[in-house]
Parts: structure tokens; sequence; C-alpha cells
């Protein structure tokens, strides 16, 4: 175990919920061996920017929403009647563009079938998600977006709050639109009506009520 990893390990079992840490001047060796120490089961994130790195956990607030979006592209997947495959928080890694993130959830949708039983993925050989989710964090620092758009994610939801933007890549960088890239007839506006039923209706009711939006939508199924 190096000595970033050391002390940052030690810090993250101390990291209070919600807060993030920040750490400069990180080789790479030195944020895959915090992975590596790190394992499978930890409740944080960690994202990587050329030397930068910064450790985020999450709280019960951020959970909940993470949860209800995730019922939501479920609800699409059922009702359209195509796979979407999640990845959850997988981290997603490019050595040579020394960039590397754990989103709070992520889905293949157009790419599904390439990943459906895949245990690792590797973007050197791999296509990164097609759907990448945020949930804002009010202590973070490090800027999400250039990672996602060096790892050539082309869709970003961000939710802030109850409202969720999407963010589309053009070139090399991202642009807020109104409208989805995988899901063409969906708006962020509809989308946040619904997270916003959800958080305050619960789950069940919220994802009932999209599914019958999607099919009075008349959409192919």
């Amino acid at each position: 175990m190096s000595a970033i990893s050391t002390d940052c390990v030690a810090a993250i079992s101390r990291l209070p919920a919600g807060a993030a840490l920040r750490v400069d001047n990180v080789a790479w060796d030195e944020y895959e061996q915090l992975l590596a120490d790190l394992g499978d089961d930890y409740n944080v994130r960690v994202f990587y920017d050329d030397g930068r790195m910064e450790i985020t956990s999450a709280d019960s607030g951020h959970e909940r929403r993470k949860m209800i979006l995730h019922t939501l592209v479920t609800a699409l997947s059922d009702e359209l009647d195509i796979d979407i495959e999640s990845l959850g928080s997988t981290t997603l890694k490019a050595e040579m563009k020394a960039k590397g993130a754990e989103p709070d959830d992520c889905f293949y949708i157009q790419n599904a079938q390439r990943v459906i039983g895949k245990m690792d993925l590797d973007l050197a050989n791999d296509p990164p998600p097609d759907l990448v989710v945020e949930i804002d964090r009010t202590n973070a620092s490090l800027n999400k977006l250039p990672i996602y758009a060096a790892l050539g994610v082309p869709e970003i939801w961000r939710l802030s709050g109850r409202e969720v933007h999407f963010y589309l890549l053009t070139g090399d960088r991202y642009e807020q639109s109104e409208i989805s890239r995988a899901f063409p007839f969906l708006s962020a506006r509809t989308l946040s009506e619904f997270i916003a039923q959800g958080l305050a209706e619960g789950e069940r009711k919220c994802a009932r009520a999209f599914r019958a939006w999607i099919r009075h939508a008349g959409l192919p199924r």
C-alpha cells in the first residue's frame, strides 16, 4: 500500500456523509493502488483527472434520488421492450488520457448487447456507457464533465435537487439540451416532474405514473 493510499484509506474511514476529499499531485499508479486497496465494497466514489483526485461520500438524500432515477430508467427498458444494462458506479478509466470516474449510475442502451455478460469493463476495448447519471454534491470541487468527455460518454443526466439537466457530448465538450439523445421523446422537464413525484409520493407511484406516461405518448413497444 502506497503512502497516498494509506493516508486516503484512513481519511475515507472518517469522511462524513456528503463530504469530499481532494488530493493533488497523485500519480496514475497511486490512483490505481488506492482503487485496489479499497476493494469492491467501498461506499465512496473516486475521480481522477490528470493528477488531481477527488473522493466523495454519499448521503441518504443522494441515494434516494439515485434510486428513483434508476427506477425510471428501468421503466423505460420495460415499456419500450429494449435492453438497458446498468453498471452502477463501476470505475471508468483510461490511463492514456489520465482520466478516471465512478458515476452515481451508468447505463448501456444502444451498446447494451456489447456488455451483457461482461464482468470487467475495459474502455480500451469496450465502449463507454451511453448514459451516465451524476447527482450534484455541494462539497465536490472537481469538474466531472471534462473527465467524462475525455472518456467519450455521449450523454450525462445531472440531478441537482429535484431538477434534471441533460448534457450531450458535441466534439470534445458537453452542451446542455432539453431533449435526451438516448430517448429523444424525453425532456429534462418531464423527467424532473417525475423525480419530484418520486420524492413526494415514493418510487412505486412515480414508476406507475411514468409507465402510463410512456404508453400515453404512443411510443413503440
